[in-house]
């Protein structure tokens, strides 16, 4: 008998109250970063109406202009209009960002200190950590939260580009349902696009432009049928939005960041974050992992997850699950991937090359499933040394 369900995952654009603030975080870490590769950074950002205010912990050689920084990145997501609130030259900023504490830093830096159990770089907190991959798109990400994310950014770039629809403004969301059957997605069952627009434009135009332009562009034609409904927004205007219309705080879309819900999440959000912290890292690690086993041709699904305490460099525990689609046993599958992969905080940052300052890339639209040569945890480079260990 086979089984039908449907799952629904959704994207935010990037003047999503909760976008704008993990696109400061994350600007201010890449501008660490760029500077000194040894950042230490928790940088935290709450936006409201036409107040920024950045906090966290921030130990770095850098020499940075928060005013700057905060400025160039609103501008950059498109708050500029006049009849903006939160606007990028009009922003109150409030910075109250310290030093790292020194208990942390003991514990996670590499050298042996009293009461350290190695001398070994040690994880920067305590969690537990997912990666996720199955092969339902081209990404190997789940088709939910790729195609919501797709409808997102090609809001963006038309809105960007400012050709057409000029009435487009910078806060958005989309949200795809995907009836599976037997386990595959077969159609897309509806689509829901709400986006902020310029007063006066009637609802009507918006919802012809967002169906023909951006839904039909994107979306696969053969997932579309005369039985999908498209709910284009709902409620019938949406002139007040970003900061103005809600209060953004940075990682509250760590759903939106990942996998759209198909895969667990540990709970820990990334922007802003250096990869000292095990939260962001960690995470990007399983989704290497998982990504190079469904790759392999090992599983049409794969789940990874791994947990650490603070300060200590192995993990505390290393699981994956296949959910029965593997061609071989799960146990010759971890036995593989503890051959190939090392899970020390600081193996992970020099495998995936993470201090860099790239993370701005991988702000907006899901920090996976993106083609990106800089995000190097989308790589599909360990397929071969995977099939030689099993």
């Amino acid at each position: 008998m086979s089984r039908s369900y449907i799952f629904s995952s959704e994207s935010v654009g990037e003047g999503h109250p909760d976008k704008v603030a993990d696109t400061i975080s994350d600007a201010v870490l890449d501008a660490c970063l760029s500077q000194d590769k040894n950042s230490r950074v928790a940088c935290e950002t709450y936006v409201k109406s036409n107040i920024v205010i950045v906090g966290g912990e921030i130990t770095t050689k850098a020499k940075l202009d928060y005013e700057k920084i905060i400025r160039k990145s609103v501008r950059e997501i498109g708050y500029v209009n006049d009849d903006d609130v939160f606007h990028a030259d009009k922003l109150f900023i409030m910075n109250i960002i310290t030093a790292q504490s020194p208990d942390i830093s003991q514990g996670v830096d590499a050298k042996k200190v009293k009461g350290k159990k190695t001398a070994e770089q040690g994880a920067g907190d305590q969690g537990l950590m997912f990666g996720y991959a199955c092969n339902e798109t081209e990404e190997l990400m789940p088709a939910p939260i790729m195609y919501a994310h797709r409808l997102g950014r090609e809001l963006t770039a038309i809105r960007k580009a400012g050709k057409a629809a000029k009435w487009l403004r910078p806060d958005a969301k989309s949200q795809v349902s995907v009836e599976y059957v037997n386990g595959k997605p077969t159609r897309i069952v509806n689509v829901v696009i709400s986006t902020q627009h310029a007063d006066g434009v009637e609802h009507a135009e918006i919802e012809k432009f967002c169906i023909e332009k951006v839904i039909k562009k994107v979306l696969p034609k053969n997932m579309l049928n005369s039985k999908t409904e498209f709910l284009i927004n709902p409620t019938g205007r949406f002139v007040v939005g970003g900061p103005q219309g809600d209060t953004g705080l940075t990682g509250r879309k760590i759903i939106v960041d990942t996998y759209g819900g198909m895969g667990r999440h540990g709970g820990g959000a990334f922007s802003g974050k250096d990869p000292s912290k095990v939260d962001r890292s960690a995470a990007y690690m399983g989704r290497w992992v998982a990504k190079n086993i469904v790759a392999a041709g090992f599983a049409a699904r794969c789940e990874i997850q791994f947990a650490y305490a603070i300060g200590h460099p192995q993990p505390v525990s290393v699981h994956i699950d296949t959910f029965g689609t593997h061609t071989v046993s799960e146990e010759k599958i971890q036995k593989a991937i503890a051959k190939v992969f090392s899970f020390k905080p600081a193996d992970i940052v020099s495998q995936l090359d993470l201090l860099r300052p790239i993370y701005g890339l991988s702000t907006n639209y899901g920090h996976f499933g993106k083609d990106d040569k800089e995000l190097t945890w989308e790589r599909t480079d360990k397929v071969h040394a995977l099939k030689k260990a099993i």
